[in-house]
């Protein structure tokens, strides 16, 4: 457990895949502490939690889970019973979490939707398996207490952030923002489309980016890597770092149609492994999309397959 300013404290879990570890953090407040993420459910979650836990000066007043993904909601069932603090999630990404984590149908889903953006059917099932590798390990807290963007929580105000997550909720108070996967740095997170997601993330997520500078806060505490001592700085560098990107996909795009699948190897390389190749076409797709309405782009697609051709 590390001491940050402000009297916050950050816990640091493993991940079995990189980045190799994700942040929880500890808020300080006069009914007890507020937990912001929870790390993935690993088969030694509980034990790990116990002795971070033990070393703080009071009771654990709530839980807060910033976006669905694995390794931000994996233990808050563990949480909730260690402390029997109630956990609060946002509506629209609790809604989520239980499309894709209580849902036995999603991995079916998940095969349609790459097949439809032109993954053969041998690398459609080598996505789906990767894709479910992390199953094991979530429990996520079933009826959470629903929270929204514009919500105070311990004095904190919740701001949505979609576009890594479309129900992402960041924290801010005092010029410091618990950032989740919203502002990363040096890597810098996912935005993918993906079955039942909002139509346009990247859009979303630039858009949420340019709100961030307009906030101004002068510390983000990221859920990977370190402390962020500029970030609105890192917020401008990351949409410049997008529009590089949907420079590079709007290159890749010609008069013949081609789907998803095949572009995310201009975008991203032919050397990727599944892991790599499944959020590499996902991503591919949310800079196609936004290319679509920005006018660079068409989509159109014949037989159930979704293809991108340049704009005339």
């Amino acid at each position: 457990m590390d001491e940050l300013p402000g009297g916050i404290r950050r816990v640091t879990t493993p991940l079995p895949t990189r980045p190799g570890h994700v942040h929880s953090y500890l808020l300080p407040g006069d009914d007890g502490w507020t937990l912001v993420d929870t790390g993935i459910g690993l088969p030694d979650a509980r034990e790990r939690w116990s002795a971070e836990l033990s070393q703080l000066d009071g009771p654990v007043a709530r839980i807060v889970v910033t976006h669905f993904h694995p390794d931000h909601v994996g233990a808050a069932a563990d949480l909730a019973e260690l402390t029997g603090a109630p956990v609060h999630q946002g509506g629209l990404d609790y809604a989520q979490c239980e499309l894709v984590w209580g849902n036995p149908n999603w991995p079916h889903r998940i095969a349609e939707w790459f097949e439809r953006h032109g993954a053969p059917e041998h690398v459609t099932a080598k996505l789906v398996e990767q894709g479910g590798l992390y199953r094991p390990f979530i429990r996520y807290q079933l009826d959470p207490v629903i929270v929204e963007p514009g919500d105070v929580v311990s004095g904190w105000q919740l701001i949505a952030a979609p576009g890594h997550a479309d129900g992402q909720l960041v924290l801010h108070r005092g010029g410091v923002l618990v950032a989740a996967d919203h502002i990363l740095d040096p890597i810098s997170p996912t935005v993918g489309l993906w079955p039942a997601s909002r139509p346009d993330p990247l859009g979303d997520y630039l858009g949420a980016l340019e709100r961030t500078i307009e906030l101004g806060p002068v510390l983000a505490l990221p859920g990977h890597g370190d402390p962020i001592e500029d970030p609105v700085g890192r917020a401008r560098a990351l949409i410049e770092h997008h529009q590089a990107r949907l420079a590079v996909a709007e290159a890749a795009l010609t008069t013949e149609p081609q789907t998803g699948y095949a572009l995310s190897y201009a975008m991203f390389g032919d050397e990727l492994k599944p892991a790599g190749r499944r959020f590499a076409v996902a991503e591919t797709l949310s800079h196609l999309e936004r290319l679509v309405r920005e006018g660079g782009a068409m989509r159109g697609g014949a037989d159930g397959v979704v293809t991108y051709t340049r704009a005339s």
